[in-house]
């Protein structure tokens, strides 16, 4: 049977309009391909302004792409997103992690004992019981995942004959160490022309996961906020267990005796007794201490109506902080990480959001905090992160925390959580 001549017309209408959707929204984005391994394409250096890119901006911006050279950063290649008022670096060699974000003197990041972007060719995940992660890890924020975060060890999957095996789960996962398969800079050519460097980053394996991170860092034009927009996508066949901790980390200037952090808690669990030692003061900060050993705090936080929680980091003297928002319908969990150790050690401290806590996913298996992505579907993250230059705008975070918080008050608990 012909199909009517209407039916016909009505389709090429279809099409047409949705091409020409297509065409006017790439009319409406500035896209600059970066890296693409499926076509081999790679640009060793650019850079990318209004007058560039054919955008009428109010404000100057660049986006700057350039590779590293000596020693264990041979072949990395750094990112530089500048508003005109803050600079983020992020690094696709390292699975799209952010090095460092600078507002004038302020900068979230901080002082590694590790020196170099080091590639990740020059790392052995196992090394070391398992914590080969540590060879490489200096970044501001590093995302913990795919098929597994948190504690190094033994743990249970299922092997290519269908049964039961054992393998050695390295700290904080893989994807951290991944090169990025796809980057690329989208700017918005509409006001405020929000600036995008998207990428892919995949974690695949015959026999194994086969998961994708579709991650994106995005900022406006004169802004001191940037957003991170995640999506892990499924490939597989099967139901595929999946853990994400954004591991932010913050030092000086932040980070000093007498620093505080601040969020509407629920409950705060020490994760060792170490940690249980310091529970009373576990939201304020010591100058770096000699012999100092890491304290970690478990953290269910509370969120308003709109599923929003929010984590502050402030100086002492409360006229300057950082800030992220996230939702914990995404990532319901919170880590609290102290390491006021010497600073030739690495003074540190981080907050991270995250689907799980960092015990070894075999404890999170069994606490029932560990999440699975059906075949063909896929999760979504977005987080807010805000530097603030004024003890007002501290303040109003405050505010917004202590609206969250009401008269509620954390329930600290005293002992580690027992571990099966």
């Amino acid at each position: 049977m012909k199909p009517c001549p209407w039916v016909l017309l009505t389709v090429f209408a279809l099409l047409a309009g949705q091409q020409a959707h297509a065409d006017e929204s790439a009319a409406a984005t500035y896209r600059q391909i970066l890296i693409d391994a499926e076509s081999d394409t790679r640009h060793e250096s650019v850079e990318i302004t209004p007058h560039s890119a054919g955008i009428s901006a109010d404000s100057a911006w660049s986006v700057v792409k350039k590779s590293l050279h000596g020693g264990r950063q041979q072949g990395v290649e750094l990112i530089t997103i500048d508003n005109g008022e803050i600079q983020i670096v992020i690094i696709p060699t390292r699975g799209l992690s952010v090095l460092e974000v600078r507002r004038g003197d302020m900068r979230l990041g901080w002082n590694s004992p590790v020196k170099e972007v080091v590639h990740p060719n020059s790392i052995n995940l196992a090394s070391r019981g398992g914590l080969g992660w540590l060879e490489g890890f200096n970044e501001f924020i590093v995302r913990c995942g795919l098929e597994y975060a948190g504690h190094p060890g033994r743990d249970v999957f299922i092997d290519n004959t269908g049964g039961e095996a054992e393998m050695d789960l390295s700290l904080h996962g893989r994807i951290g160490n991944i090169p990025a398969s796809q980057v690329e800079v989208l700017v918005d050519r509409d006001p405020p022309h929000r600036i995008r460097v998207r990428g892919s980053v995949h974690e695949r394996q015959f026999y194994g996961p086969k998961l994708q991170l579709v991650a994106e860092v995005s900022t406006i034009p004169g802004s001191t906020e940037f957003q991170i927009t995640d999506e892990v996508i499924n490939h597989g066949a099967d139901a595929q267990e999946f853990e994400m901790i954004y591991h932010s980390n913050y030092g000086r200037p932040l980070l000093e005796a007498g620093a505080t952090v601040h969020l509407p808690a629920k409950t705060v669990t020490p994760m060792n007794a170490r940690a249980a030692e310091g529970i009373n003061d576990y939201a304020t900060y010591l100058a770096p201490t000699a012999g100092y050993s890491e304290q970690v705090y478990l953290i269910e936080p509370y969120a308003n109506d709109q599923q929003e929680t929010i984590a502050l980091l402030q100086s002492a003297n409360g006229e300057y902080g950082t800030s992220i928002r996230w939702s914990v319908s995404e990532l319901p969990l919170f880590t609290l990480w102290k390491n006021t150790a010497p600073e030739v050690a690495g003074y540190v401290t981080g907050l991270e959001p995250g689907t799980n806590f960092p015990f070894n996913r075999m404890v999170e298996r069994q606490a029932g905090r560990l999440q699975k992505i059906p075949p063909n579907e896929s999760r979504r993250f977005s987080l807010s992160y805000a530097l603030h230059g004024t003890a007002s705008e501290v303040q109003d975070v405050r505010r917004a925390i202590d609206a969250i918080q009401g008269s509620r008050q954390p329930r600290l608990v005293g002992e580690p959580p027992e571990i099966k």
